[in-house]
């Protein structure tokens, strides 16, 4: 029998409207995204876990209304009325600028021009403002007064169709089986799946293996043995 022979083919995340997996732990988060005309005070906070699906809808958002994207780390180098002047942005990982005064000084003056002239802010984030241990007061303040849109955990059948999507983003062809194998033995998270996608793509290259649940296995079994 001949080999199947693993490729290290380029990674692509289809990250547009028709790619995004709509379930239950989304579906509010999605219909908050397209309607941004309804934001009070025209700003929202996207929630959610890694991995769950935030930075997806940031994508579907800007590609409908022309909105910028950027990184909350990348602001305090950034031209900011430049950003601002699209009238729509979005500032991904907004949490992860707490506590570096430059960047929570960039984003109170972003926050204040978008505004300002009826635009839309649009920020993402693990958890809720409040949360995030923002220490400029006026920032925080205005962060907190946003609408808070969240991406639950996801159910068993969210779970399957991520990974049969990250599968296809890593162009892997996997046996139908292979994906309710994986659900039932893995940590319920985005996340999760995909580092174990991840993982089971390198296992694959480095032994020149299909993905089967053979290789699964062995993958699964070893990060439990180093989790212990």
């Amino acid at each position: 029998m001949a080999r199947q022979l693993a490729f290290d083919l380029p990674v692509r995340p289809a990250l547009g409207r028709d790619d995004f997996l709509v379930a239950p732990s989304n579906a509010l988060a999605l219909k908050a995204i397209d309607a941004d005309g309804d934001w009070p005070q025209g700003k929202l906070a996207l929630v959610g876990p890694a991995g769950a699906g935030k930075t997806h809808l940031v994508h579907v958002w800007a590609a409908a209304t022309g909105a910028d994207v950027v990184r909350g780390i990348d602001l305090p180098d950034a031209d900011i009325p430049a950003i601002a002047a699209a009238g729509r942005v979005a500032v991904e990982d907004a949490d992860r600028i707490a506590g570096n005064p430059a960047a929570e000084a960039a984003l109170f003056h972003l926050h204040n021009l978008v505004l300002a002239e009826g635009g839309r802010l649009l920020m993402t984030a693990r958890t809720a403002p409040r949360r995030w241990g923002l220490t400029l007061p006026d920032l925080a303040s205005r962060v907190e007064a946003a609408s808070v849109a969240a991406i639950e955990a996801p159910d068993d059948a969210l779970l399957a169709a991520v990974l049969v999507k990250l599968f296809a983003d890593r162009q892997l062809t996997v046996a139908p089986t292979l994906v309710p194998y994986l659900v039932t033995r893995m940590e319920r998270s985005f996340d999760a799946a995909r580092k174990l996608v991840a993982a089971l793509d390198a296992a694959a290259l480095a032994q020149g293996r299909p993905v089967t649940r053979a290789l699964a296995a062995d993958v699964l079994d070893s990060a439990s043995g180093g989790a212990q």
